[in-house]
């Protein structure tokens, strides 16, 4: 089972907390099943006999005894919640871990709402559940034994009544955890669902109010807030009927001690003192079946939310890095494609058919093409977000599977299509890929990308902050920004991906003429979607549906290959008109 393999692997490393817990509560049920005996005790030998010595000397060990059970119970109850919230914060950290070791097609299989929810919700449910076992699971079976037995010594007569009560519990509890566990399902995949749905809307709040969606998207969130909200309700309705019937239960069982042991009295075969104490007990044991019922129902959820986790855990990524260097870091960036194939899993077709190119080191290759020709998956596959179904990537010689991470950090740095830029401050997301830049290596960035003056106008300068997603800055600023940030991380090869789009065409130049100072000896990979940005790149590499279909200079292509010739003159008229 999920839940008990990740509870008995996560709780190891803190036994020492758990033995001490469950050491004091043993203490204290010990010491709560003593104090109904000197109870009756009192009654039966202290009052009745009008003993004053004896009920203060057994009243004085009995507040004692109470001292020593509160005591008790508050440790245990502290060493247990340690050990929940460890266990807890040592599951985030390995859940954390394996989303950000899962290569991108498993993260995207999977989907950031299920992971989102894997890494809180259920880790929570987990948690908690850990947290109820530490204070509930240890005391309650001793508890209920325990009285089982003193209730026995005090009247073996009214054993009966303890049997039937616990018996009508258990059968209770059976009954309707067996309808939580399906709904306990359902619910966790309805929290994915709606995480999905508000994360979704929040990243794309723009594009909904500018097609002004609101009302649609409203209609989605109101939905998928429905359907969780209907399974929530069934399962209350269980939760509803759980308490009020074991209140039932308790209270009958306690009517009927009084019942019968009232005639047990009047015959003499009990004393009041002893009828006290074996009420105390019984409501002992089903308190016990109480906390036990509260733990059953908690555990089906528990058990769908381990599932969960342990299959995120247990998912193996596709790829696989080379743990220590085999071969040495990249120095020159010659970046060879050779016989190169990639189809995403479940596709029919290939995104990327046969490529065979080289960018030589020092030199600006250029990468042209329709959308969804691939252009995007090329610079992805250099960068080992995904791995070549067929043929070999190479850097200086070197196969890209035989670079450690940090080779491969080293060695690329990209600008994605998407500008994202990260809470804190503008220095800190420029230092995002070298955490030892200098000030005068972050304005210099800045200038090569055309970023100093307006990063000079903020109040704060490089310590002006930066909101999650860089949504406190503009298109071109962001872009801008992403730029420097990868010009200050000085890899061998600069990957820009579609990154001068959201610049004007003065700001564009200007970036197009300061770039090959600043990328001096290193390789530069440029897609493009427009063709004046790319006019003095040393080689242009044309795509079409995945396939290279022409590869030379601007001028050779426009003379050779009927694929340029057309992505120029659309680009013209687009301009003439």
């Amino acid at each position: 089972m999920a839940l008990l393999t990740i509870l008995l692997r996560y709780a190891k490393p803190y036994w020492k907390f758990i033995l001490a817990s469950v050491i004091l509560q043993l203490v204290s049920v010990l010491a709560a099943l003593w104090l109904p005996n000197l109870n009756a005790r009192i009654i039966d030998e202290g009052i009745a006999v009008g003993d004053t010595g004896f009920i203060w000397s057994t009243g004085g060990i009995m507040l004692l005894g109470s001292l020593l059970q509160v005591a008790a119970a508050v440790s245990a109850v502290y060493f247990g919640a340690r050990t929940a919230m460890a266990i807890g914060r040592d599951l985030r950290r390995d859940v954390y871990r394996k989303v950000t070791d899962l290569s991108t097609l498993e993260a995207t299989s999977f989907g950031a709402g299920t992971l989102i929810t894997r890494g809180t919700n259920d880790v929570q449910q987990v948690q908690m559940l850990a947290l109820m076992t530490l204070n509930f699971m240890v005391s309650a079976p001793i508890m209920a034994v325990g009285g089982v037995i003193m209730a026995l010594q005090e009247d073996a007569g009214l054993s009966w009544l303890v049997w039937l009560a616990v018996i009508a519990l258990a059968a209770i509890v059976s009954v309707l955890v067996s309808f939580l566990v399906p709904l306990f399902r359902t619910m966790q995949d309805k929290i994915d669902r709606i995480n999905g749905v508000l994360r979704e809307q929040i990243m794309g709040i723009r594009v909904v109010r500018a097609f002004v969606r609101e009302p649609f998207e409203t209609e989605r969130y109101r939905k998928a807030n429905a359907d969780i909200t209907q399974v929530s309700v069934r399962v209350g309705n269980i939760f509803v009927l759980m308490f009020p019937v074991i209140t039932i239960v308790l209270h009958a069982a306690t009517g009927a001690v009084l019942w019968f042991g009232a005639f047990r009295v009047n015959d003499g075969l009990i004393e009041v003192g002893s009828l006290t104490a074996f009420m105390q007990y019984l409501i002992m044991i089903l308190t016990a079946v109480m906390m036990g019922v509260f733990m059953v129902m908690m555990i089906p959820r528990a058990v769908v939310c381990s599932e969960r986790i342990d299959e995120l855990l247990q998912t193996e990524s596709s790829q696989s890095f080379a743990t220590t260097p085999s071969v040495a870091t990249p120095t020159e960036g010659r970046i060879e494609f050779d016989d190169v194939s990639f189809g995403f899993p479940g596709a029919e077709l290939d995104v990327i058919k046969r490529a065979n190119f080289v960018a030589e080191a020092g030199q600006t290759t250029a990468i042209i093409g329709s959308t969804g020709s691939g252009k995007t998956t090329l610079l992805g596959l250099m960068l080992r977000l995904f791995d070549a179904s067929q043929g070999t990537i190479r850097v200086d010689g070197a196969p890209v599977e035989a670079l450690t991470q940090a080779q491969l950090a080293k060695t690329f740095s990209l600008v994605p299509q998407k500008p994202y830029l990260f809470a804190g401050t503008v220095a800190s997301n420029l230092r995002f890929g070298h955490a030892a830049a200098t000030d005068e290596e972050l304005w210099a960035a800045l200038e090569t990308a055309q970023a100093a003056d307006f990063v000079r106008e903020m109040t704060d300068g490089l310590d002006e902050s930066i909101s999650q997603g860089g949504t406190n800055v503009s298109g071109g600023q962001r872009q801008r920004l992403s730029i420097a940030r990868t010009l200050v991380a000085q890899p061998t090869v600069y990957l820009f991906d579609d990154s001068f789009s959201a610049l004007d065409v003065t700001t564009d130049a200007k970036l197009r003429a300061a770039l090959p100072e600043a990328t001096k000896g290193a390789t530069t990979i440029i897609v493009a979607q427009r063709v004046s940005t790319i006019t003095e790149a040393d080689k242009i590499i044309v795509l079409e549906d995945g396939e290279i279909v022409g590869q030379g200079t601007h001028t050779e292509l426009l003379k050779t290959n009927a694929v340029y010739q057309e992505i120029v003159q659309s680009q013209l008229e687009a301009v003439e008109s």
